[in-house]
């Protein structure tokens, strides 16, 4: 496991540690929580962008009709 030092401006740095003790846990809990879903975020992106480059765009087109009818 690795160490890993910020620097975070002092109110910041309050409103982190009242968060965590609003969901019961450490400041470093939360951080690595909230790492894992920034993590989450850029690999849906990457995969979303890998995917739109070998996609064809009329299939997708005709998908996103199919939702609209769906829920609209």
């Amino acid at each position: 496991m690795a160490t890993l030092t910020i620097r975070l401006p002092d109110d910041k740095h309050e409103r982190l540690k009242e968060l965590a003790q609003t969901r019961g846990i450490s400041v470093n809990k939360l951080i690595e929580e909230l790492s894992t879903i920034a993590l989450a975020e850029f690999d849906a992106y990457t995969r979303f962008k890998a995917m739109a480059a070998i996609g064809n765009p009329e299939s997708g087109l005709k998908l996103l009709d199919k939702l609209d009818a769906l829920t609209g």
